[in-house]
């Protein structure tokens, strides 16, 4: 196993890794200095594309779209047009509440939560479900800070986690309706002195999870028990996801200044991450149907 720090861009929010296979290109975002960013690992190619508001997650839309969570709402770009077009927008969010951590189901849904900054009244922030023609559903309720969202290699569990309760959840998803029922305590990342942040998926069913404060990216088996951890070089590791044309290297992010809680002077922190020789794939992100 090796880590390479690669890119140019020192994030002060690095979040939402996400691999394209068809355009074989890497995105990412920064979340306080708002843009996406997009990475050629082939040729190094870096491209920045600033965008209007905070930005929570990006996901693959349709052709060469990319689905994002803004501060208020879901939004398309075309990163050609450096357009951000509104798609929908809840109308039951509260001040202060935005979107963060998402990703898209088996079946195209997107699904993405909310974190509640400081200051505001804790434990008022939601997880939705965003269906295709507008349509939106609240999951889950009482989150602070929307994180590690993602799905079972058959779309049949989403994982989900409150960062500040330190615990990754479990729910049976129904791939057909999108309903998401019966949550139990799957990983308490408190019993390793750890704090969960984004998360993906591997092709073996096991969930990889950013641990922020330790520093480390852990491997769990879909029971949750712990199969390996991982030290990364970058303080305060954020988000995890399968890349590469093998979809073999795990690209993740991390943070140098988050605005609020986690500001780190290494001059690793808020770097990109490519971590080869783990022996194991990831899979590719299905395409929003928004």
């Amino acid at each position: 196993m090796r880590i390479s720090i690669i890119g140019r861009q020192r994030c002060g929010l690095g979040e939402s890794p996400l691999w394209d296979p068809d355009a074989q290109v890497l995105y990412w975002v920064d979340s306080v200095a708002p843009a996406i960013w997009r990475l050629d690992p082939a040729t190094g190619e870096q491209a920045a594309f600033p965008a209007p508001d905070r930005i929570g997650s990006v996901v693959l839309g349709s052709g060469t779209d990319l689905i994002a969570g803004l501060t208020d709402g879901i939004y398309r770009v075309d990163l050609t047009a450096g357009t951000f077009e509104p798609l929908v927008r809840p109308d039951d969010m509260t001040g202060g509440e935005r979107l963060n951590d998402g990703k898209t189901d088996r079946a195209g849904r997107l699904v993405t939560g909310t974190i509640m900054p400081a200051g505001e009244p804790p434990h008022a922030g939601k997880l939705y479900r965003f269906d295709p023609g507008g349509g939106w559903a609240v999951l889950e309720t009482g989150v602070e800070v929307s994180n590690a969202i993602c799905f079972s290699p058959a779309g049949d569990r989403l994982y989900f986690a409150d960062s500040l309760r330190r615990m990754v959840w479990s729910y049976d998803y129904d791939a057909a309706s999108g309903a998401a029922t019966n949550r139990r305590d799957l990983i308490d990342t408190g019993a390793l002195g750890a704090t969960p942040d984004g998360a993906t998926v591997d092709a073996d069913g096991f969930v990889w999870v950013a641990l922020v404060l330790t520093r480390q990216i852990g491997r769990f088996s879909p029971e949750g028990h712990l199969d390996r951890l991982i030290d990364t070089p970058c303080p305060y590791p954020s988000c995890p996801a399968f890349g590469g044309r093998d979809l073999d290297v795990l690209y993740v992010t991390s943070i140098a200044d988050s605005g609020g809680r986690l500001k780190s002077d290494h001059p690793d922190a808020g770097r990109l991450m490519a971590i080869e020789g783990l022996g194991v794939r990831g899979l590719a992100e299905t395409r929003c149907r928004l």
